[in-house]
Parts: C-alpha cells; structure tokens; sequence
C-alpha cells in the first residue's frame, strides 16, 4: 500500500486506517456520523492525497482535453475548473474528474496548460487512455506523486483558511481557483471546489509541505471546531448530496446520460469527444434506465449490489450506493432503474437477503443546504 505525504498524522490521531485504491487512508477517526456533522455544521479537513493529478501543456493541449473529456473546456478561463467525465468508445465512463485551466506562466509561448485531477483507484488507467489518444502537439506529466490535497469543508472552512492567508478567499467564486501563499507555504493552489456540498476549498500542495499545511489549518480552525474527516464520512457527505461515486454509481458501462450527468455532457461542442456519436443515438432513442435517489421506508441500509423490484416482484434495477443519512437519520441510497418507475414518489423494493423492503423515489439531493 502506498501512503501519503501525512499517513503519519493520521496514524498518530488514532485513526481507523483501511487500502483505499492502493493507499493507506483514514477511514474514521472519531465516528463517521461526528466527523460528518462537523462538515455540515462546522469544518472538516481531509486528506484526499491519493487523488491523480496530470498536467495537459501545450499548443495542442485544449484540442487533447476536448477529444477525451465530455464537457466543454474551450469554456474555461484562466483560473477556472470545470466538472467533467472522460467517456470511453462504447458509452460508459473511463472516469469522472475535474478539469483545471491553468496560467500561462507554466507555458511557453502560445502554448495553454491544464490540469486534470482523477480518482485515485484510476490513475493508471487514466493515464494509458489520454496517452492513447495524445496525437497533438501537447505533453502529460504525471504529478500525483508529487503533490498532496487537503480538502477543507464546511460553512466555517472560509473563515478559518482565512486567517492563513492575504487572499480574499471571499472573492474565489465557485469552482475557480487562484495560487498563492497560505500558512507561509508558497504556490499553493487553491480551488473553490469540494465533494460534500458544504461548501469549502480544496487545496494543492506540494508533498513536502503538506505537513506544514495540514498541521495550520487545524491550529487555525481550532475556535470553529476543526475536526480532522475521513473516507466514511466523505461518502456520507456526497451521498447526501446525490453525487457520483467512481466504481459504484458510474462506471465503464454506464452512460453520463444514464447517470443524470447530461449537464456535462455537451453532444454539440466542435470538435467531438470520444464516443459522442453513441451518445446521440441513445439520447435520440431515449433510455431504459437511469440513476435515481430513493429513501427506505423502513430502517435497513441499502447497500451496493442489492436488486430492486417492482410491487409484482419483477427485477427493475440495481442498488449502487446507500448509506444511513446522519443529516435525515434515515436509510437514504441510489440505484438504476427502468426508466418507468424514475418518477418522484414511485414505489420499488429493495432486496435484503430474503426479504424485500420498501422504498421510494426521491429527488436529488437528498437535502437541502
């Protein structure tokens, strides 16, 4: 198993550790439902280090970013991020990932530069997909090695980053970024972006400052009660929030369509991704399935894998993600169905062993913040 720059810290606070796509993480340090309530109510810091990250530079490099990623990057500005999924040749999902425009002051003249920050269980396959497709007059380089990532999340994560830095931070607008100096730490990036739907900063640091880094932010969120959060309740924290999660809710045989991430999915832009042309059609054609939220009438967590029924008990779908929700106090999970019972309200079962349990359809996300 790999570690990350701080595995040390995690280890030394006595948090339960467990091999998250190759990486020794934190899973929980005090309780998931604690740790998940400090994000929402509070701030939380976590260390998500074993995310990817490459770097697309070049006089080329939108032209690569735009055939292997589904949204529009000729969008973005300097200093701008976009959510987007990199589709694969039969409609499924190679990953889904962010989409950084970086300054021109790593690039040469006439050149443009961005970074893409993929799941941690994928970086090599990521890899060996944008290299396969890299025909352009661009260059990858590979810094995930190289680089930590804390994510600092919360209604209070502003005020306490704040203390650390002359950045108005106040002035970085949802999913843009600047880089500066933060707790003494120069060329951080940092991103207006996070993965729980509190709000917050994710920050990039090189490996050998990612102690220091770490070690400030908690000592500056003290008075707002900082706690350190790992893997348990970040899943939590999306769930709620109805956001995918690589390897359960999408994967290489599931469409962005399908997964209600048509949003991302621009079919029109010039030039084309990889697999838009399938997507048209199934588009044109309409669905047979789609990922929908659906809470449990009764008690019982639904879990990855589980069937879902109709009231004849006919096979209708598929359980991808559940969870006990600490914000609803109430099993909460999503899952493909057949695209008749997506209505809002639509009654379905969910199978537990022998038994099938009630639930409903329900709009996402699951709460409101």
């Amino acid at each position: 198993m790999k570690n990350t720059p701080i595995t040390h810290i995690h280890q030394a606070l006595g948090a339960k550790m467990a091999d998250f796509a190759g990486y020794n993480m934190p899973i929980q340090y005090s309780s998931i439902s604690e740790e998940h309530h400090c994000v929402r109510q509070a701030v939380g810091i976590f260390d998500v280090s074993h995310m990817g990250e490459f770097i697309i530079k070049g006089k080329q490099a939108l032209d690569l970013v735009q055939k292997v990623t589904s949204n529009d990057a000729s969008k973005l500005g300097i200093g701008e991020a976009q959510y987007s999924c990199m589709p694969n040749l039969t409609g499924g999902i190679v990953d889904d990932l962010l989409v950084y425009r970086l300054g021109e002051d790593i690039c040469s003249e006439g050149e443009q530069a961005f970074m893409l920050v993929v799941n941690a269980s994928n970086i090599e396959k990521d890899w060996s997909w944008i290299s396969g497709f890299n025909t352009f007059e661009t260059r990858l380089i590979d810094i995930s090695d190289k680089t930590g990532l804390l994510a600092v999340q919360g209604p209070n994560a502003l005020a306490t980053l704040q203390k650390l830095t002359d950045i108005s931070l106040s002035d970085i607008k949802y999913y843009d970024f600047t880089k500066g100096t933060i707790a003494g730490i120069e060329k951080v990036l940092i991103s207006a972006t996070g993965y729980t739907g509190s709000g917050g900063f994710e920050l990039y640091v090189s490996n050998e400052n990612t102690e220091q880094l770490w070690n400030a932010i908690v000592q500056a969120g003290e008075e707002f009660g900082i706690k350190p959060c790992g893997l348990g309740a970040r899943d939590t924290l999306r769930l709620e929030m109805g956001y995918c999660l690589y390897g359960n809710d999408i994967d290489d045989t599931t469409s962005p369509l399908e997964a209600g991430l048509g949003w991302i999915t621009k079919l029109k832009k010039s030039p084309s991704f990889n697999g838009a042309d399938l997507m048209m059609v199934l588009k044109e054609k309409g669905f047979t399935k789609k990922l929908v939220g659906f809470t449990m009438e009764e008690r019982r967590v639904p879990r990855h894998g589980y069937l879902i029924f109709d009231e004849n008990e006919k096979e209708i779908g598929l359980v991808t993600s559940g969870t006990q929700s600490p914000s609803l106090d109430q099993p909460i999970g999503m899952g493909y169905v057949t695209t008749e019972f997506c209505t809002i309200g639509s009654k379905i079962f969910v199978q537990a062993g022998k038994k099938l349990l009630d639930a409903r359809v329900c709009g996402l996300p699951f709460i409101k913040i």
